[in-house]
């Protein structure tokens, strides 16, 4: 098994290869604004990072979000063009799951993810971290933040929501953006023990450009 994982949802373009041991090679670069101009770089480093080549590949992993829908699309449709080009499985994981297990090792109990979603909202979801594992408890939303109850923003929170929102988000982890090694091991596990994991992607409102035909309907 050798799983390219690709996530482009946060503030990170991130890759990862992974051979159901171990993660052979990683890398990522921060620019909320140029994941297209990324992804393929990473990609192509990632291989020569593990002397493989698209064709070693067996299957591929995106981030499902949720995230700005540009930025998000970008990772989302390269692992499906990859895996439609190399006739190999796309998976897909949601982004916030991964920031969840990113945090697992910090925090026993309940714990918040609220990323950036723009437009002064978040994408958040709750989860129970129990002994290293976690366990998601509510499905991904987006909201202001202070419309969320004063109980779920008081929780360890991941993510870069308590950067813009700190008087918020008073318990802030040092866990900001998705890490692609964690998706690719993250997706070994769900791979080993059966799970489906279908490319959903996770936009969760309208994206912010919209054709004349779109603009007139409103």
């Amino acid at each position: 098994m050798l799983i390219l994982a690709i996530d482009t949802s946060t503030s990170a373009i991130t890759v990862a290869i992974h051979d159901d041991d171990r993660v052979r090679a990683q890398a990522s670069h921060l620019d909320p604004r140029a994941h297209t101009e990324w992804v393929a770089p990473l990609v192509e480093t990632c291989l020569t990072e593990a002397s493989a080549t698209p064709s070693d590949l067996t299957g591929i992993v995106v981030g499902n979000g949720p995230g700005p829908f540009t930025g998000l699309r970008v990772g989302i449709v390269t692992g499906l063009t990859m895996g439609h080009a190399l006739g190999i499985p796309v998976h897909g994981i949601c982004s916030l799951d991964v920031l969840a297990e990113q945090s697992a090792l910090l925090v026993d109990g309940d714990l918040l993810v609220a990323s950036d979603a723009r437009r002064k909202e978040v994408y958040w979801a709750r989860y129970a971290v129990r002994s290293g594992a976690v366990e998601t408890l509510t499905a991904p939303a987006v909201d202001r933040p202070a419309d969320l109850p004063d109980d779920v923003r008081a929780l360890p929170t991941a993510g870069r929501g308590p950067g813009l929102f700190p008087q918020l988000f008073a318990n802030a982890l040092p866990v900001l953006d998705v890490d692609a090694a964690v998706l690719a091991r993250l997706a070994v596990e769900r791979l080993r023990d059966g799970v489906d994991m279908p490319v959903e992607p996770l936009y969760l409102r309208r994206p912010d450009a919209l054709t004349t035909a779109e603009r007139a309907s409103r």
